[in-house]
């Protein structure tokens, strides 16, 4: 059975996915902001992510996936500088040095597998996501450099999703009108749900033992089809 640490892990995704690899008798070690989150093996308070306040964790870990993420849709004229910088510094920053920490880590165990969060915004143009797209093709950017660099030892995919349900998105899907308004963008005619983005965070962690370097969209066709 594995050992995974999850930072972010107070994000609804995180949890459901902890749920998932801990019913399989899989060790899940959350990492979070936030305490007393009730559904990890063991978990650590931390009040940031950056490399002096992570914890030192000893022996292998077989996996690690970078939850945080941010939703700050505006127009571009009004995004200031210092959104910029914390969307990246959420999303990005907080992703290198998690992988920096742990990276003595994941070279002891035999199976290693790094999974980060992209969005479909970083492929497909979408209006009032300048910031987020510019901090997720960083991820996605980082995800295949790293890949490339560690192919022998340590796997490396992002999962890219379209809107997903969850508090980070609520303001979005708040009432029964903005629900139906998000449902009706997509393709299929959904908003994703946690327990299928934690789905593909297992299946990368413990699966896909061939698969480096790939950026999965889990987005409904929203990145790849157009709706009639």
């Amino acid at each position: 059975m594995g050992i995974f640490v999850f930072v972010g892990a107070s994000s609804a995704i995180a949890k459901c996915s902890a749920q998932l690899l801990i019913s399989s008798g899989h060790e899940v070690i959350g990492i979070s902001r936030n305490a007393n989150l009730a559904v990890y093996t063991a978990e650590h308070q931390v009040t940031n992510y950056d490399l002096t306040a992570l914890p030192q964790l000893e022996g292998p870990i077989d996996g690690l996936v970078y939850f945080p993420g941010t939703i700050n849709l505006k127009p571009f004229h009004r995004i200031t500088k210092e959104e910029f910088r914390s969307d990246f510094e959420i999303n990005v920053e907080g992703a290198i040095a998690s992988i920096q920490k742990y990276l003595p880590n994941l070279k002891l165990s035999h199976n290693a597998s790094v999974v980060l969060f992209s969005s479909v915004a970083a492929q497909t143009g979408m209006p009032f996501h300048a910031s987020i797209s510019i901090s997720k093709g960083a991820i996605e950017s980082l995800t295949k450099s790293l890949a490339s660099e560690y192919a022998s030892i340590i796997r490396f995919n992002a999962i890219a999703p379209s809107l997903t349900h969850t508090p980070l998105s609520e303001k979005f899907v708040s009432t029964p009108e903005k629900l139906e308004a998000s449902r009706q963008r997509n393709p299929m005619k959904k908003v994703g749900d946690p327990s299928e983005i934690a789905e593909v965070v297992s299946f990368l962690l413990n699966k896909a033992t061939w698969m480096t370097g790939e950026i999965l969209h889990v987005d409904g066709g929203l990145s790849s089809t157009r709706s009639i």
